[in-house]
């Protein structure tokens, strides 16, 4: 476990080690840091442990989640405003870069920023100034910003929603956050960390059969989602965790008798072909996988262990791509 400043990063997985090196070497410079991974990988908790480890630690950390703010105030939130900009700004306001001067600001959901404020994003980020909305006169910062998307925002640019030179501005130092899954040894030290944060006056074991389910599950909501499970969990717990305390999905979950499940037409139908019945299968794979990587294809290929290339043909051949398309 890692501890700075009260930010604590639970890790014992080689990958999520090698991240916390390379996190730590580059810390201390001023560089524009993107966060790329699945929501509830712990990117919010990232930004905090570099802002906590640079320079600016003893400036402000603000945190704006761009997907929960309206795209009609977003502007005014980001950059502030003067009064009389419009009918309801009755007062000059502060906007959240100001707010983070001297300190960082993290961007949370890049992926979700609207096109037409981007170029303004840009302007701001470059020139280290900005105007408020209404105003004449230009105020200096001085920020440090760590951006997180959940989504490959190099597809974005290829579609035309995200700028490539706001894109090439903000991934100065890009850092990929592998899914739960995707590192399994984890499981244990986070699942005991949660218990400790809530039951702390308990001490809770973990059986074994629950230890193999926690292992098993694929985890789409990642940290997040074990967090809120053992939250979940250790209300009606007094001792130890068992297999049978674990939700229904957890404890049942196999990836072949869910995928059984999904294509139980296949093993009913006596029509279907050899043929017909692999390409059921492939089907089903494929959705699961999109399932899983909430829509994005690069992260989908990576599950399946297939070239994105031949991801995108498949799709293609099971017309899965219009469910698609928008990653």
């Amino acid at each position: 476990m890692h501890t700075v400043h009260s930010v604590s990063i639970v890790a014992q997985s080689e990958a999520m080690r090698t991240i916390i090196r390379h996190v730590d070497m580059i810390a201390p410079s001023d560089s524009s840091v993107l966060l790329i991974g699945e929501t509830g990988v712990g990117k919010e908790l990232l930004a905090e442990y570099i802002h906590r480890t640079s320079n600016r630690s003893q400036g402000p950390f603000v945190k704006v989640g761009l997907s929960a703010l309206p795209h009609d105030l977003l502007e005014s939130e980001l950059f502030g405003h003067e009064k009389g900009a419009y009918t309801s700004a009755s007062a000059d306001k502060k906007g959240l870069f100001e707010l983070a001067h001297t300190g960082t600001i993290f961007l949370d959901d890049i992926d979700d920023f609207p096109l037409h404020l981007q170029s303004k994003l840009l302007r701001v980020l470059e020139s280290r100034e900005l105007m408020h909305v209404g105003g004449t006169v230009s105020t200096p910062i001085d920020v440090r910003l760590i951006t997180a998307s959940k989504l490959d925002l190099h597809e974005l640019v290829d579609r035309g929603v995200f700028r490539a030179d706001l894109y090439y501005r903000i991934n100065v130092v890009p850092i990929v956050i592998p899914p739960l899954r995707g590192r399994v040894e984890d499981i244990p030290l986070l699942a005991e960390h949660f218990f400790a944060r809530f039951t702390p006056d308990k001490k809770i074991g973990i059986h074994d059969d629950a230890m193999r389910a926690l292992l098993r599950y694929s985890w789409p909501g990642n940290i997040r989602e074990l967090r809120n499970v053992v939250q979940r969990v250790s209300l009606f717990l007094d001792g130890e965790l068992k297999a049978a305390d674990l939700p229904p999905e957890i404890r049942e979950e196999n990836a072949i008798g869910l995928l059984i499940k999904a294509c139980s037409r296949c093993f009913a139908d006596d029509n279907m072909s050899f043929e017909q019945v692999v390409d059921c299968l492939e089907a089903n794979l494929l959705r699961q996988a999109m399932q899983q990587s909430a829509g994005n294809r690069t992260q989908a290929a990576k599950i399946l262990k297939m070239n994105l290339s031949t991801l995108r043909d498949k799709l293609k051949k099971f017309k899965l791509d219009d469910t698609s398309s928008s990653r």
